[in-house]
């Protein structure tokens, strides 16, 4: 299964904003950097992501997963954009944080240490497996 991680600004949408949409989930609105945007047309329903606070926390606080496939986002007025819809599955136990990831070898050639200014990034199995030990968090 193809893993993810979805950059948010809290103040903006939070983990709290996630799990408040239940079941159906949100759409993953906004993005309009190509390559993210390409991550998100690779999606599936069922893959997993993280959902990763950004700016003044830095950490990845839960998972999500992908419910809608990619589809036009209506917040593109130019319509070159789309989205995916997720829905929250769980929080992290413990949250795992960017200087964390950043200490982790292992973790050298992750995409949030990379290409920091993505919003949304691939993420390999052992990465997922790793990051999920990390945080004390269920990786299934």
């Amino acid at each position: 299964m193809p893993y993810w991680l979805f950059k948010s600004e809290p103040g903006t949408w939070s983990w709290d904003d996630q799990v408040n949409e239940g079941e159906k989930g949100a759409g993953w609105d906004g993005v309009r950097n190509h390559q993210a945007s390409n991550n998100m047309k690779a999606m599936k329903i069922g893959d997993r992501g993280f959902f990763y606070h950004s700016v003044s926390e830095k950490q990845v606080v839960g998972i999500v997963e992908v419910v809608a496939e990619y589809h036009p986002d209506d917040t593109d007025v130019s319509g070159r954009f789309g989205m995916v819809d997720v829905k929250a599955i769980r929080p992290f136990e413990i949250p795992v944080t960017l200087a964390q990831i950043k200490e982790e070898d292992q973790l050298s050639d992750f995409g949030l240490v990379r290409q920091s200014r993505l919003s949304v990034v691939p993420v390999t199995e052992e990465q997922w497996k790793l990051i999920c030990d990390m945080g004390n968090t269920d990786s299934s």
